[in-house]
């Protein structure tokens, strides 16, 4: 569980999931998630108010988010660090023919993320995927890897975890995946608000 004091410093980092047009937009916190955790949080808490930011930069892999964490994270001195990344890494080996990230290497370069984050609270996020595409099939034992690393290391560093994997599975189950994850990977609207949900039913004050 996280607590968010009034004036707390909340970043949101990863790929696209986290951007969703932050970039290409006037909303900095893009038009995702993150926007709908502030949004929630200011009606249900209107007394404490966080300072929501958001670095997440559409296509990026670990090793992407690795060479930037010093100037897009760090520096903003965050009080609360929320991480969704990986499902690149698993979609660039199948889509692009990338180098294999093994489970070890994605353990390595995540533990680089979290190692100089004493005394921040730290939220992660498990990456996700719905198969639409016959194609998607096959990356699932690769991405299975990575979100047992993700589950690893949230209890190693005593960090909230996320369970959106499995919580898109569930949501699916007996429905579209479409309506949740529109290309197996990208929340729809509907995704996104899910997301949004299971994030903020991790802190102890606003669920």
């Amino acid at each position: 569980m996280i607590v968010l004091a009034d004036g707390a410093r909340v970043m949101f980092t990863g790929d696209s999931i986290t951007d969703c047009h932050r970039r290409d937009t006037d909303n900095p916190l893009g038009y995702g998630y993150p926007l709908r955790i502030a949004g929630q949080w200011g009606l249900r808490q209107p007394g404490r108010t966080p300072v929501w930011l958001n670095t997440g930069i559409s296509g990026d892999t670990l090793a992407g988010l690795v060479s930037r964490w010093e100037a897009d994270v760090l520096e903003a001195r965050p009080d609360v660090v929320s991480i969704l990344i990986g499902i690149n890494d698993t979609g660039y080996r199948y889509s692009f023919g990338h180098d294999e990230v093994t489970a070890d290497a994605f353990r390595s370069g995540y533990r680089r993320l979290l190692e100089p984050l004493t005394g921040v609270q730290l939220v992660l996020i498990e990456p996700f995927l719905l198969p639409v595409k016959e194609e998607q099939q096959e990356w699932r034992a690769d991405l299975d890897a990575k979100i047992d690393v993700v589950r690893e290391l949230a209890r190693e560093y005593d960090a909230t975890l996320v369970a959106a994997d499995g919580m898109f599975a569930e949501l699916a189950a007996g429905n579209n995946p479409e309506h949740w994850l529109f290309d197996g990977v990208h929340p729809t609207p509907a995704g996104h608000q899910a997301l949004a949900d299971a994030w903020l039913a991790s802190t102890s004050e606003c669920r």
